[in-house]
């Protein structure tokens, strides 16, 4: 559970805010990234202490996002193999702010959200034909687990608000959280 003096903490990067989103930046979100269904999943897991949603902001806009999954793990191999280590998931940066640092500042304020939260490790699953990802994920310090490549779970999200679950064939990396 993330304590609740971690849920207002703001992080400043140049012209970038980076904090943990509330419903109020619901419509805001959807402006910015769309997914509706996506974000209230998010924060309604949020809520229940299931994960945090960090999102980066420029000039009042939302301009990348970023999901810490601290419930258990949906993969069997993942509670396995990493227990009680949180995922990074579902980072994504808009497209006229790609490539520019930020989503290499939403990774670091994560690590160093989840840091301060007690965490001493942290993982994530990269979809093998994700090579820009795998890239950016290994000059950030992460490194493919010993065990393979693992079968998890991509949820989508439909205008119905219904959600359809797909198998996707991913790389686990981790990075230790040394953030001293």
């Amino acid at each position: 559970m993330i304590s609740p003096a971690l849920a207002g903490n703001v992080w400043f990067v140049g012209h970038i805010a980076i904090r943990r989103a509330d419903r109020g930046d619901l419509p805001e979100l959807v402006r910015a990234l769309g997914q509706e269904h996506y974000f209230l999943d998010r924060l309604n897991s949020q809520a229940i202490g299931h994960g945090v949603l960090l999102v980066a902001w420029q000039d009042a806009t939302p301009v990348g996002d970023v999901y810490l999954w601290l419930a258990a793990a949906e993969e069997r191999e993942l509670r396995a193999h990493l227990p009680d280590v949180p995922l990074i998931t579902h980072l994504e940066v808009v497209e006229g702010r790609r490539n520019r640092r930020v989503g290499t500042r939403l990774i670091r304020h994560a690590e160093r959200y989840l840091w301060l939260a007690g965490f001493k490790q942290v993982a994530l699953g990269v979809a093998l034909d994700n090579e820009a990802a795998r890239r950016l994920y290994a000059r950030l310090g992460y490194a493919e687990w010993p065990h393979g490549q693992l079968a998890t779970t991509e949820v989508l999200f439909h205008a119905d608000g219904t959600r359809e679950l797909r198998p996707e064939l991913c790389r686990i990396m981790t990075r230790r959280l040394d953030l001293d």
